[in-house]
């Protein structure tokens, strides 16, 4: 059953349990039942990604009183050591920040369920035949409470759970306006991503917390709609609301509320900025206009059921005394059911404390269990055979008959001996340049301040090497949902295609459980790649991550990678240089580590090979002397810009990150030249060099931004860049810009945003509590450009996986915008072409489960006779559509140039 049917239902049967009945169980309206206004017709994209046009009737509509629930209840005065939440998720980006905050003030991790996962009966068994939960969170979302796709079955949950304590959050805020009446409409402007003031009036959900100008309590908003606090009814009661507009300052320290680690972030002063003229909204909602000033509403409160709404984001890392609102929600709780069970005989109480405590624990652990298990299943889960397409054959690619590999490692340590050969370019064009097909370097050209440490590089290796290339199957047909075709070649050159029904990302991660190692051959080691998959992973791979589909077919591969069993890394820290070799356990290869340590100890600073040409100092770019070709005029590219502010308005999404490819027919040229010359004018901690030569695929990065990183100790680590602007001509222009960049009020939000989506995806994966932020907002610089850059960090749970952990956050949530999913769609509507490689990630997978990968920025594609470069930025309300064009202009500027001068 779809969801609009579910809502516009009028005969569905509650469950009972065997005592007694519901009297109402068919869900109809008394004759005294108050209608709210709400026939709104909409187009929207269904989760199949069809559109439907939707008719919305809600109508106030009472269970009867739950008696059985509360009779179950009748326990012990006492409270319990836990609170079990049922956490609603609106398909949005900040769902599980509060899945983090709830694990550790509730003492259980809730049960997240998204919007149209249960059925009315379902949800019902649960809560009143389970007993199953405490309360119910209603998470943010994008788009409005009016449209049924967007909100599911939140609407019937406030109006029909009337006797249990719910806290709607945002768009849950905003739904328990709607369905009592209120009105929802545009507010006088989108906040997304910016704090104000907010006053309170002094009730127990804000309990503790100050209220008011200069108290402290300052709240992150995402959001373009409000309650229209004129339009309240008597039961909706107001109980906070804004006392300022936005702040001046974010403060210097942020703390973070999971386990006590403080967030560092630049001193910040914020600026207003202009609001371009973003056209009529899309959407039927009313827009009043109001004044930029005016008191917006903030809170409210039902005046008979323990019903909760905020309109800002307590889970927000900027948010002040945000774990507190959750805390005082579980006293609400607590004390909502210690006054019921009061009312009832204490006989019965003590006759029947144990038993019921004891269902209840058992209730809750089972679905905890339960849905820990459904989430992970393709962890802990061997699938099916499936068929596999090879030439005129049919295979089995049977993953149930997939052996285990024990691997060796062995490996040799050069001390000091980098920089007496030469350095790491000179290392790489001696031992691998010469004949670069089938090569990778993955390249920390700049280390500088502590950015990276190690490189890693290598070519066509021993018995175990291998290339992987993969393609969707069919992208355009709106249906696809990762499946596709695996081109295998071994070191021997055989190579066969087979069919990936679970996808690329299913077939990696079988790969690599297969694998066994002992830990004990690389103690010593300061760095976590051994040996493994290295390539990268296309923007289109979203349809692996959640995304529904993607409109355009990518032109190169969706992923691409090496297996390798040989390779070269170096610490640019202490100068070190190690050679690793892995083997199956049955060799005993050394041959490839005694040839290459004969050539590396042979060379000297001297014998540098110069690849590339001779070039002056980085010119302005002008798009004809390059010859590029752009997918968008500069008209196209605004016009597109003021599409998504009109999306923004109308709560549609908070921030979507708009790109845009430039094209260039090139002639026969050195690739690896051009990428020596790219990372000479550019260097970066995250750069990349990748040759596949079977695709004619050559990759040039210099990418500035880690993606995702997995260590051996189990820690994540993501490194998003929101803010970007152009060095200057002088050391004084220079401290300027960087000033300028950290007072910017416009990319602190746009950071902000995702930094908070960024923690979302990791507290997917990681223990509860381990979530953090060591720095925010923090301005790094960089040879062509000053950028803000947080680093967010949390402990991977023992039984997620490596490339679920990726699973979990690709595609980077910087080149998404937020919430994901939708800003996804959104964007795939909006561009016109396939982002392909770039947006994507580069990287290895070692075969020991750790992992780094980078951001796809900054990069030069070179693919059948072209040069690609993808740039673009994010757009949020407060963006100037022409500034967002010289944006994305800015950040094409070093690799067209680098092409521009080598060719």
């Amino acid at each position: 059953m779809n969801m609009s049917m579910r809502l516009l239902s009028s005969a569905f049967a509650c469950p009972t349990s065997e005592t007694k009945q519901y009297r109402n169980v068919n869900f109809i309206l008394s004759r005294s039942s108050v209608r709210v206004s709400s026939f709104v017709n909409k187009d929207v994209c269904n989760r199949n990604g069809r559109n439907t046009r939707v008719c919305c009737q809600l109508m106030h509509g009472h269970l009867e009183e739950s008696y059985e629930r509360k009779k179950k209840l009748q326990v012990s005065l006492q409270k319990p050591d836990f609170v079990r939440t049922l956490l609603i998720d609106n398909y949005d980006s900040y769902t599980y920040n509060i899945y983090q905050e709830l694990s550790i003030i509730n003492g259980v991790p809730p049960v997240v369920i998204q919007n149209d996962d249960w059925t009315w009966e379902e949800l019902c068994h649960y809560l009143y035949e389970e007993n199953a939960f405490d309360n119910i969170v209603i998470s943010p979302g994008p788009g409005s409470p009016a449209c049924p796709e967007d909100i599911g079955i939140c609407l019937q949950i406030l109006l029909e759970c009337r006797d249990i304590p719910v806290l709607g959050v945002c768009l849950g805020h905003q739904a328990l306006g709607h369905v009592h009446g209120a009105q929802v409409v545009h507010a006088s402007e989108p906040v997304h991503g910016r704090l104000s003031e907010v006053e309170h009036n002094g009730c127990q959900l804000f309990h503790g917390i100050p209220s008011g100008r200069n108290s402290g309590f300052k709240v992150v908003r995402y959001h373009s709609l409000v309650i229209d606090s004129e339009s309240l009814p008597e039961v909706l009661i107001p109980i906070a609301w804004t006392s300022t507009s936005t702040l001046p300052s974010i403060g210097s320290k942020v703390s973070d509320k999971y386990n006590g680690h403080e967030v560092q972030t630049d001193q910040s002063i914020f600026f207003d900025s202009f609001l371009p003229e973003a056209g009529n909204g899309s959407s039927n909602l009313i827009d009043y206009g109001q004044t930029r000033n005016a008191r917006v509403l903030m809170g409210v409160k039902h005046s008979t059921r323990p019903h909760y709404g905020v309109q800002f984001h307590p889970e927000s890392v900027a948010t002040c005394h945000g774990n507190q609102i959750f805390k005082n929600f579980r006293e609400i709780t607590e004390d909502y059911w210690l006054r019921y069970r009061s009312l009832h005989n204490k006989e019965k109480r003590a006759n029947s404390n144990g038993k019921l405590n004891n269902c209840a624990v058992s209730s809750a652990s089972r679905l905890y269990r339960d849905f820990c298990r459904s989430n992970n299943a393709e962890i802990n889960t061997v699938d099916q055979p499936r068929k596999v397409n090879h030439g005129d054959k049919h295979l089995v690619h049977n993953n149930t008959e997939m052996n285990h590999k024990c691997l060796k490692l062995k490996w040799r340590k050069f001390d000091h001996l980098a920089g007496q050969v030469g350095g790491a370019k000179n290392i790489f064009c001696q031992l691998f340049g010469h004949e670069a097909e089938n090569t990778f370097w993955l390249d920390s050209s700049s280390t500088d301040m502590g950015r990276a440490r190690f490189s890693f590089m290598g070519g066509k290796g021993g018995s175990l090497w291998k290339q992987l290339s993969f393609r969707l199957s069919d992208q355009s047909d709106g249906c696809s949902k990762g499946c596709g075709f695996l081109s295998l070649e071994d070191s021997e050159g055989s190579a066969k295609t087979i069919f990936l029904e679970g996808g690329f990302l299913d077939f990696l991660n079988k790969e690599l459980q297969s694998y066994q190692y002992d830990k004990n051959e690389y103690e010593g080691l300061p760095f976590d790649f051994h040996g493994g998959y290295v390539g990268y992973m296309g923007y289109d791979l979203k349809v692996e991550c959640g995304a529904t589909s993607n409109r355009y077919k990518s032109k190169t591969p969706d992923a691409c990678f090496f297996f390798a069993d040989n390779l070269v890394a170096i610490d640019h820290k202490n100068d070190d240089v190690y050679l690793l070799a892995i083997h199956e356990e049955s060799s005993s290869m050394t041959e490839w580590l005694d040839d290459t340590e004969e050539k590396l100890l042979r060379l000297t600073g001297s014998t540098s090979m110069d690849l590339e040409r001779q070039y002056s100092h980085p010119s302005t770019f002008s798009s004809h002397k390059a010859g590029f070709a752009a997918e968008q005029s500069r008209e196209q590219y605004i016009r597109d810009v003021k599409k998504c502010l009109n999306y923004i308005k109308d709560g549609e999404s908070y921030e979507l990150c708009l790109t845009t490819q430039i094209r260039k027919p090139i002639e026969v040229l050195n690739s690896l030249g051009l990428y020596l010359s790219l990372r000479e004018r550019n260097p970066a901690p995250y750069a990349a060099w990748l040759n596949f030569p079977k695709e004619d695929l050559c990759i040039c990065c210099s990418s500035p931004e880690r993606f995702l990183q997995l260590d051996r100790n189990d820690m994540l680590e993501a490194k998003p860049i929101k803010g970007t602007v152009a060095r200057g001509a002088t050391e004084e222009e220079d401290k300027q810009l960087k000033l300028k960049l950290q007072l910017s009020e416009k990319d602190q939000a746009e950071n902000l945003m995702i930094v908070d989506l960024l923690r979302n995806d990791l507290g997917r994966v990681c223990d509860p509590g381990s979530v953090h932020v060591p720095y925010l907002m923090d301005v790094q610089s960089y040879a062509t450009v000053h950028t803000m850059v947080s680093t967010i960090r949390g402990k991977k749970r023992s039984d997620v996986s490596a490339v679920n952990c990726v699973k979990a956050a690709f595609p980077g949530g910087s080149m998404t915008g937020a919430p994901k999913l939708r800003s996804m769609e959104l964007l795939d509507s909006i561009e016109s072409c396939s982002r392909g490689i770039y947006s994507g990630c580069i990287g290895f997978f070692s075969y020991n489960q750790t992992f780094d990968l980078n951001i796809v920025i900054r990069t030069i594609v070179i693919h059948e006779g072209e040069a690609s470069i993808g740039a673009g930025g994010a757009i949020i309300a407060l963006s100037n559509p022409e500034e967002e064009y010289e944006e994305m202009i800015l950040k094409t500027k070093a690799p067209a140039s680098t092409v521009i001068d080598y060719e």
